[in-house]
């Protein structure tokens, strides 16, 4: 009854934790709160609503440009005329005032639909801004799991360290029992006190790991420096992931392959920009005009002293373009090399996905084998542990024998530890790259 006891307080060792105040932060709040600050996710949507602020002028070219404008010139002149009769006049100081006004009409009615192409991609840059932002938002979440599971991680590692602490702390009590009763040595309290401070020594350093991916961790959620949080103590794995299923989504969801997608239909637009360039541009045009002079004294007889003209005038004109030097070829067979270069660029990015979901789902499928055999091992080695322990109390066994079996728990944790979170980090890929972390 006793070894049981002892059997299930070494088992329960392991979930031991630290009581601290401070609230338990979910996977799910820390997304929550990335999403709603992060850094790098607030300045995408920044240059989103300038596309969204361009766009919503879009329309402006196809409505007309009224201009107006007006001037008033105030004159005194000194005026000398010498006519064909040989007479001559002279007259100094010749006051005249000119007024002078006009609102002028130009409207582009064709221009190859150039107008058009420039609408449409105005509204694809502001849908290639909601996808830069979508495709950041998938990075921060799976930064932020990544970063998250990393600290659940290290707590369990932690946890580890303080399990090893305490058969540490057994090992030395039972090696001073038998100091004090003449059965043991010097030498192995002395080896039991050294393997307690360097698993002290690692505690601290464990802690002070866990201390700065917490800051790491605020940082991505763009929360205040040194904020106390505490995080689950366990991480969770899907099982359920099917290689077919992430390959048959990741085309239709995977924000990088829609952003490239849509980098191309842009390009598109730009190239018929620039073959709206080869037609004609016509235009209405139209105006009315106001224009008067005040002479308050003349020197000729025919000059009148007060003129007015009022008018209004409209008509059409047309731009045709004949030769430019052949830039505009040059910019439509350059528009055509980017359309090239960004269908390369998709097709780069659907492989390096292709090939990336390959290997995310092995290193998947691996560590899931890994995590279930080290699940089994971790048992072993905690009775094989607890047998040494037994056998080392009844001085059937030495230290060195004890420490062997230590060692064999602790790498026993390392590679349960790993394994886990190899298998969650290779599931967040996984979802990422499927374009599933949104949801």
């Amino acid at each position: 009854m006793k070894h049981n006891k002892i059997f299930t307080c070494l088992c329960c060792l392991a979930l031991v934790t630290h009581s601290h105040a401070q609230n338990v932060l979910s996977a799910e709040a820390a997304i929550a709160a990335a999403l709603k600050s992060n850094y790098d996710i607030l300045l995408l949507k920044s240059d989103s609503s300038s596309f969204a602020l361009d766009n919503s002028y879009s329309k402006a070219a196809f409505y007309p440009r009224i201009n107006a404008s007006t001037g008033m010139v105030f004159n005194t002149n000194n005026q000398k005329q010498k006519l064909a009769d040989g007479s001559v006049k002279e007259r100094n100081g010749i006051r005249s005032d000119n007024i002078n006004a006009a609102i002028s009409l130009n409207w582009t009615v064709f221009d190859g639909m150039k107008m058009f192409a420039t609408r449409d991609k105005l509204a694809a840059f502001v849908k290639l801004g909601e996808l830069n932002i979508k495709n950041q938002v998938v990075n921060t979440i799976a930064a932020v799991l990544s970063n998250y599971y990393n600290i659940v991680r290290q707590k369990q590692q932690l946890k580890a360290i303080e399990e090893q602490m305490g058969l540490n702390e057994e090992r030395l009590k039972q090696a001073d029992k038998k100091l004090s009763v003449g059965l043991g040595s010097k030498p192995d309290v002395l080896q039991a006190k050294t393997d307690l401070n360097a698993q002290k020594a690692a505690l601290l350093q464990q802690e002070t790991l866990i201390a700065q991916l917490k800051e790491q961790l605020n940082l991505l959620m763009a929360a205040p420096l040194q904020a106390e949080f505490e995080v689950v103590d366990s991480i969770p794995i899907d099982h359920q992931i099917l290689l077919n299923e992430v390959l048959n989504t990741a085309g239709k969801n995977n924000p990088a392959l829609q952003t490239a997608q849509q980098n191309i239909q842009i390009a598109g637009l730009a190239l018929k920009e620039r073959k709206a360039e080869r037609f004609p541009i016509v235009s209405l045009n139209s105006a009315y005009n106001f224009g008067k002079t005040d002479n308050k004294s003349v020197l000729n007889t025919f000059t009148p002293l007060y003129n007015r003209n009022l008018g209004f005038n409209y008509g059409i004109s047309a731009s045709i373009p004949i030769f430019n030097g052949y830039n505009t070829k040059r910019q439509i067979a350059q528009a055509q090399l980017d359309i090239n270069y960004n269908k390369i660029v998709l097709e780069k990015i659907k492989a390096t996905n292709e090939i990336a979901i390959i290997n995310a789902f092995k290193t998947y499928e691996l560590q899931k084998k890994t995590l279930g055999l080290e699940e089994e091992n971790i048992l072993l080695a905690k009775e094989n542990v607890f047998i040494a322990m037994e056998r080392f109390r009844l001085g059937i066994s030495t230290t060195l024998e004890l420490r062997a079996t230590q060692k064999t728990l602790e790498d026993a944790y390392n590679r349960l530890i790993a394994a886990r979170y190899n298998a969650k980090l290779a599931e967040i890929d996984l979802m990422r790259l499927k374009g599933d972390l949104l949801k």
